[in-house]
């Protein structure tokens, strides 16, 4: 994977606001277009995704696992059996409530957001591999979405900045799924880059395209995983507002950094309908000091993970 001097967008700002924000936009309240721009609607979102198929697709891009342990989004070689042993866990449920045999029963569970209450919590760490760890399940496949799309840390990685993605499947009538996939070189695995910037980002998120689109990449595929790697809850508006278009999520905090109010308030906007799991990242107790060990502890619901009663975080 060849790394490409770009252009960097105008990073969001990391200063978490004195008091979160609520300025949470419901989509209900909007309409299909913006700035006068027709959307695309939502058949034809529907229609072009059911062409879609994981196999038809050429490998576009080597993940260069070196380049991630290098930038710290990947395990070093020393732990890397034990942290893979971790996301096995960690997987688990999710995979059996996507599957229909877990305790959560719905069409939509296999949506799986990844986020945190904050920056700097390991998001991006869980989230890439996890959709490697899930990409490994036999006759499955996995699309990595990088919604964080202020700051699309994924896409930059990959070399993908510039390609369209999420965004620009909200706003271009004419692109159909298929051709906005990018295939890698690891089996079953694909990635929706984040798109171009767009300054009205959070409305895209909130409108009836994006449940549109979100159902389509569920529903078009009965074996497929799709994981959205989103913004802090409590920095962007746009995570709570693509919340409402998941089937799971998946909160990380960071072992002794995360605030506690920060978690609590953060987990305060979940639909409590939907199962929720919290990922403690960096959590040394059972690791052996494991610096890059990471944790699953169920977030309300039934079911559990392994010493559960280690859980830093309760509802």
């Amino acid at each position: 994977m060849r790394k490409r001097q770009k252009a960097r967008r105008k990073p969001r700002s990391e200063t978490v606001p004195a008091r979160y924000r609520s300025d949470v936009v419901s989509g209900n309240d909007l309409d299909d277009t913006y700035n006068g721009i027709d959307l695309p609607s939502i058949k034809s979102l529907t229609d072009r995704s059911r062409e879609f198929r994981a196999e038809e697709f050429r490998h576009n891009i080597e993940i260069d696992y070196a380049d991630l342990r290098e930038v710290g989004l990947f395990p070093p070689v020393d732990q890397q059996r034990r942290i893979a042993e971790q996301f096995r866990l960690i997987k688990r449920p999710l995979i059996d409530n996507a599957s229909g045999m877990g305790a959560y029963q719905s069409d939509d569970a296999n949506l799986i957001m990844v986020t945190s209450a904050l920056p700097g919590d390991g998001k991006t760490f869980n989230c890439i591999n996890l959709a490697l760890s899930m990409a490994t399940e036999k006759d499955k496949s996995v699309v990595l979405v990088d919604a964080d799309v202020a700051k699309p840390h994924i896409s930059r990685l990959l070399g993908l900045e510039d390609r369209p993605g999420l965004i620009d499947l909200l706003t271009d009538m004419d692109r159909s799924i298929q051709d906005t996939l990018v295939a890698t070189d690891v089996r079953g695995l694909s990635i929706l880059p984040a798109g171009r910037e767009d300054e009205h980002a959070t409305e895209l998120l909130a409108s009836s395209k994006m449940a549109a689109l979100a159902e389509a990449l569920s529903t078009t595929c009965a074996d497929r995983f799709v994981i959205f790697d989103s913004p802090p809850l409590l920095v962007t508006s746009e995570a709570r507002v693509l919340a409402k278009s998941m089937g799971q999520i998946v909160l990380v905090v960071c072992a002794g950094k995360t605030p506690q109010a920060a978690v609590v308030e953060a987990a305060s906007g979940f639909d409590p309908n939907k199962p929720a799991s919290v990922v403690v990242n960096r959590f040394s107790q059972s690791f052996s000091g494991a610096y890059y060990g990471v944790y699953g502890a169920p977030y309300g619901g039934s079911g559990g993970y392994p010493d559960e009663k280690e859980q830093s975080v309760r509802r």
